[in-house]
């Protein structure tokens, strides 16, 4: 465990007690709209006992519109005016000029869900099995993480949605303190019944109000060391109506070594990006024929960008999985974005 992450009051080892049952709600489907004209959107959905201090488990929490991390953070950081990287075009050129975007997230199984708890969710301890050394066994001292007891024999809560995570796939598993604003993020998780524990590939845990970053050559539950959530698309900020002031996550199929913000490298294939690398929607870019809902995804590329945080399929955009987006109208519109439409922001700018 480093000894970057601090809080003024933080919890206790709560081993006997009970982990709560979950009491997840999972909202009806809405369509957003296809045309030109406004979108009528519902609120967050609701779960029982969801506020503040609750022991209830929230399902796409929307954090009452709280941004993650400070407006500084690099995931939060305007780079509509930064530099274009001299070697901008030929790395557009690697990926392929017209490789379209596609949306890496939908209804389930698609895209990385995320819970939120309380503050007195039970921790439970971690078996890391390939990444020990760089991933965190807990938060300021106290060992575990706080995964509901439901993780294990329901679905919605590891990517890939499959109960107790499965064996195969990234399963991603992301689960917010909202009491402390705690993120913790597992990479490969899955309860094995046998041995009666979790166990995850790695780990890294961020306290949401800080911009602290992973050592360097350190990974985090993502390639580049990076912390997942806030470079997700998330379907709450679409239907709040509200500018998205964040950029999204992106993978690529290939990686040269990592610059800042990243600290870890999972490739070499010369040529390619670094994790790290920003991409920008081009301000030439007209938004004005898509839905609302769509520029509002677009337009934060345009003002934050993307962050190659993974090795994947070239101009995925990864967003949180959640059964109200309609994947019938998000990937129309995001296959009419090619790769061209980008430009590389100067390698490592802060």
């Amino acid at each position: 465990m480093q000894a970057r992450f601090c809080l003024d009051a933080w919890r206790r080892p709560r081993w006997a007690r009970f982990c709560l049952s979950t009491g997840i709600t999972v909202a009806v489907a809405v369509v957003l709209n296809g045309g030109c004209g406004g979108s009528d959107f519902p609120g967050s959905p609701t779960s029982p006992g969801g506020g503040s201090g609750s022991s209830s488990v929230v399902l796409n929490d929307d954090f009452g519109g709280r941004a993650l991390f400070p407006p500084s953070n690099w995931w939060n950081q305007d780079i509509s005016n930064a530099p274009v990287d001299a070697n901008s075009a030929a790395f557009i050129t690697f990926i392929g000029t017209g490789r379209t975007l596609h949306p890496d997230f939908g209804p389930p199984p698609y895209g990385i869900p995320y819970v939120s708890v309380s503050g007195n969710q039970a921790l439970m301890p971690i078996t890391f099995v390939s990444y020990g050394s760089e991933s965190d066994s807990g938060f300021n001292g106290v060992a575990g993480y706080p995964i509901p007891g439901d993780a294990k024999t329901q679905t919605h809560f590891i990517e890939g949605d499959q109960a107790g995570g499965g064996t195969s796939g990234d399963r991603h598993m992301i689960v917010v303190d909202r009491d402390h604003f705690v993120l913790f993020e597992l990479f490969g998780t899955r309860w094995n019944s046998s041995a009666g524990r979790w166990e995850a590939g790695s780990g890294a845990i961020f306290d949401l109000t800080k911009n602290d970053r992973r050592p360097d050559g350190w990974t985090s539950a993502d390639a580049a060391g990076l912390a997942i959530l806030p470079g997700l698309a998330r379907y709450e900020e679409v239907a709040s109506g509200r500018d998205i002031t964040h950029a999204f996550r992106v993978t690529v199929r290939a990686t040269n070594g990592y610059v800042w913000p990243a600290s870890h490298r999972a490739g070499s294939t010369s040529g390619a990006l670094p994790m790290g690398a920003r991409l920008r929607l081009k301000s030439s870019k007209n938004l004005s024929g898509y839905a609302p809902d769509i520029q509002r995804i677009f337009r934060a590329m345009q003002v934050y960008g993307l962050i190659v945080a993974d090795n994947g399929s070239d101009m995925y955009i990864t967003g949180a999985m959640d059964t109200r987006w309609n994947n019938g109208v998000l990937n129309p519109a995001f296959s009419s974005l090619t790769a061209s439409d980008f430009e590389v922001v100067q390698l490592g700018w802060k």
